[in-house]
Order: C-alpha cells, then structure tokens, then sequence
C-alpha cells in the first residue's frame, strides 16, 4: 500500500526533570488504515522508546487510549492519521486532568468520583442462588441500558468545561453511570445516592453545555443522564418538602 508521512506534535513531559511541558515533532509515515493510536505506536517502537501513553484494546472498548487531538477529546484508536494529513497533528493528554508523564493522566480524582456513586446494584431483597436471578422485562432493562454503555474514557471529563473550572464537581460520566444504577428495576440504592446527586457539586453544578455528549464515542449521551438526575433531584426536593413533619423519624 501507499505510504505518505505526517508530522506529530507530541506534548512532552516527564515531572521528575522537566518544568513544564513541551511539544516534540515526529514524522510518521501511513497508510489509509493507520490509526493515531498506532501513529503514537511507531513513535514508541521506532524514534523514542521513552514516549508515554496508555493504550490497551485499539477496538473503542476499554476506552484507555483517550487524548486531545487538535484541540478535541478522541479515543485515538478510532481516529486515523488520513483524517489529518496533510495538516500537522497535535495530540495532547486530556484536558483538565493531572499530567503523569507525556500523554497519561492521573484518572485517581475520578475513581474516587465513581467510587461515591456505588456503580453497583444494591439489591431490594437479599437473594440466594435457590431463589434464582432477579428478573427484569426488556421495557425495564431500556430505561438505562444506555447509560451502562459508558467505557470510563474521560473524554466527556476534558469537554467539561465546569470540571475544567471546579474539580470538585461530579463529572458527566459518574452521573450518568448515577443514573444507570437509578433507574435499574433491580436496584433499592437511590435513596443512598441522591445526597451525591443533590449537592451542588452534583447536577446542579453542571451548565448544560452538552459538549460531553458530542465526544462520547459510545453515545452514551451524559448530559440527557443529568438532565434526568436534575428531575430526580426537584422531586426528590418535593416529596421531602411536603412529608409531613417527623415522617422519617
């Protein structure tokens, strides 16, 4: 096949020498197939041994391989250098998260987030194998089949231009996967998670921008999951606004 080559702009850094980060150059050659994620690749196996980046399934799946390219939050495996050529290419960690070298991220602020959610179903009624699975009809398993299909990627987190500005606040994806858990038939935890969504670090510290959505290369669409957690949270308000005094006690 037909070779041609691009130039890669890479941000360097490494925190146990450099003072700041610094851009590197490298041509690449390609073909029509060649991902960026594999572009990167080259630049490891062939120019510098020393490039950092995190990768793992290169099939948009274990969302590890997330960066900046040109300014826009891509799982690098799903876009390729063709797209590019003949412009130069720029390819950055991702945005608002904490460089650990080159282009990986410290992801440990958003674990603790998906931690704080409890991503997990909480079930109504302690069951044993005798009593067999939870059942759920395929109208119930629809309202948040969706939203399961998050990967952790971190895109929607670099779109987030409110993270960008306040890292206390929760984040599209933890939200979503929030709401995936609430809207689980099988699942009693909301009562649990609705402080988390209430807080006005929770989904009334988002701005609606929606940029989130637009990167999700799962089409999971985190800003429709927050919208809905914001209706959760006004009812959630309602209903304890008008419990009759001491109802709870």
């Amino acid at each position: 096949m037909t070779q041609q080559e691009i130039n890669i702009e890479v941000l360097r850094y490494n925190p146990e020498k450099d003072s700041e980060p610094s851009y590197e150059t490298f041509q690449v050659p390609f073909s029509h197939e060649t991902s960026v994620l594999q572009g990167l690749q080259f630049i490891k196996d062939q120019l510098d041994g020393s490039l950092t980046f995190r990768w793992s399934c290169r099939m948009e799946i274990c969302g590890s391989c997330g960066m900046m390219i040109n300014g826009v939050p891509h799982l690098t495996c799903s876009a390729f250098l063709r797209d590019y050529y003949p412009g130069k290419l720029r390819i950055e960690p991702l945005s608002h998260l904490p460089i650990e070298r080159d282009l990986a991220v410290d992801q440990t602020d958003f674990l603790q987030k998906l931690e704080s959610i409890q991503p997990y179903i909480i079930p109504k009624e302690t069951r044993s194998l005798e009593d067999g699975p939870f059942k759920q009809t395929p109208a119930q398993r629809e309202r948040f089949y969706q939203f399961s299909e998050c990967i952790n990627c971190l895109l929607c987190y670099a779109a987030c231009p409110q993270y960008g500005l306040d890292s206390g606040f929760l984040g599209p994806a933890a939200m979503a996967l929030l709401h995936r858990y609430n809207s689980d038939s099988r699942d009693a935890g909301q009562a649990e998670r609705m402080p988390i969504v209430n807080a006005q670090e929770g989904v009334w510290g988002c701005t609606l921008v929606g940029y989130c959505s637009e990167v999700c290369p799962k089409g999971v669409d985190p800003a429709s999951a927050v919208n809905r957690n914001k209706v959760s949270s006004t009812l959630d308000y309602f209903f304890r606004f008008m419990a009759p005094r001491g109802a709870s006690e």
